[in-house]
């Protein structure tokens, strides 16, 4: 059988980061930078008030105390979005907002919190030093800074610098749009009655969530059943708008199985066991002109998602063009002994917890989609050890 690390590395190196597009600031959350962002301007651009108060000289309010205010008079206010000049002479203070830029003259603004809160004289309680809460010209940026690097991902704090920087559009890599069906007969959808012989389809939820949680866009088709004729002609019909194709069931080894039976004579996806457990059989490659990726795992729920986690989510960081690879691990104390076939890497569920320790969930059978609701990482037992003894230091994939 093929290896867990051989599968990924063979995806890894067959699909393609997708091709840089302007996009608005609207629409790039999850979007990737594909160029480097640097400010035309310092930020702030001007000096500013970080505080309601009152812009002054240090001098004039040095001696301030409780007990002793110093009483000014104050001039003019100074409103956030000012563009007339202003000043502050020796002895006068001016009114000031937050964001409002500090007057000439002025070098240090006292809080309201610290005065008497006057409009025409206040009394300031407390001295100022220079340069009291001010915010100075290019404290955060100066221009010409680089304010983000290409291969960012856009989250909220990096389209706030965006915005802030005078960007109205980007070019990055959009969340790459995966298209997920699921096959099998006996599967209908959930609300439906069910009927002799039927289940309540859910890999198809759950595989679209993964994508989204991944950074992607995921479309749900409705399930189509064990006709290879009717998967491949539902499958046509949805590479026009995908920049990835991923189905669930139909890759066994017996019979009715639509998907290696469809695909497997246009030979640009492969089927092949993987020595893991759960999930050995596996189906990749690609369609069509635009070579779109095909991820065909198994049926099983499990085996789906966990398929999922060490094969497709790393497909779709390089996808974004992200760092991709196997999903990051961490070190955990098993709490109770485990079992795994000799030959494959197993990848059991179980419960992490914030003390360093891992304890497998009781359920480990590939359909038991409770038993992995109920988990939060992945134990990854290599493919040389059949035994793990209570208190063994294992890796463990976080959930």
């Amino acid at each position: 059988m093929k290896s867990v690390d051989a599968h990924l590395a063979e995806i890894l190196t067959a699909v393609r980061p997708i091709d840089p597009v302007g996009l608005g600031l609207d629409f790039a959350l999850g979007a990737v930078l594909a160029e480097d962002v640097r400010s035309p301007v310092a930020l702030p651009p001007f000096d500013n008030s970080a505080m309601d108060g009152y812009a002054v000289r240090a001098g004039d309010v040095a001696a301030a105390t409780e007990a002793a205010p110093v009483v000014l008079p104050v001039t003019i206010d100074v409103a956030a979005g000012e563009s007339a000049p202003r000043a502050v002479g020796p002895g006068h203070v001016t009114r000031i907002m937050t964001g409002a830029p500090v007057p000439a003259g002025a070098d240090a603004v006292v809080p309201v919190e610290w005065t008497d809160g006057g409009t025409d004289r206040v009394a300031i309680r407390r001295p100022a030093p220079v340069g009291n809460a001010i915010r100075r010209s290019g404290e955060d940026v100066r221009a010409g800074d680089a304010v983000l690097a290409a291969g960012t991902e856009i989250g909220p704090a990096q389209l706030g610098i965006l915005a802030g920087v005078g960007r109205q559009a980007v070019l990055a890599r959009s969340r790459p749009r995966v298209v997920v069906l699921s096959t099998g007969a006996e599967l209908v959808e959930p609300g439906t009655p069910l009927g002799p012989g039927q289940i309540w389809e859910s890999n198809s939820f759950t595989l679209v969530a993964a994508v989204r949680q991944a950074g992607g866009e995921a479309v749900r088709r409705r399930a189509v059943g064990d006709d290879p004729a009717e998967f491949l002609e539902s499958l046509e019909g949805l590479l026009g708008d995908a920049d990835a194709v991923i189905t669930s069931g139909g890759i066994s080894m017996g019979a009715y199985e639509p998907v290696k039976e469809a695909l497997s004579p246009l030979e640009t996806v492969r089927f092949e066991k993987v020595a893991m457990q759960p999930g050995m059989p596996q189906g990749f490659g690609v369609l069509g002109e635009r070579q779109v990726p095909i991820f065909a795992l198994p049926g099983n729920p499990v085996s789906s998602y966990v398929s999922f986690v060490l094969f497709v989510k790393p497909a779709l960081a390089k996808m974004r063009g992200l760092p991709a690879g196997p999903p990051p691990t961490v070190s955990a104390v098993i709490t109770s002994g485990a079992r795994s076939p000799a030959g494959r890497r197993s990848f059991l569920r179980g419960v992490l917890d914030g003390k360093g320790s891992v304890t497998p969930v009781h359920r480990q059978g590939s359909h038991q989609l409770a038993a992995l609701a109920g988990a939060n990482a992945l134990i990854v037992i290599p493919d040389d050890v059949t035994e793990l003894p209570e208190g063994t230091t294992v890796e463990v994939i976080p959930l």
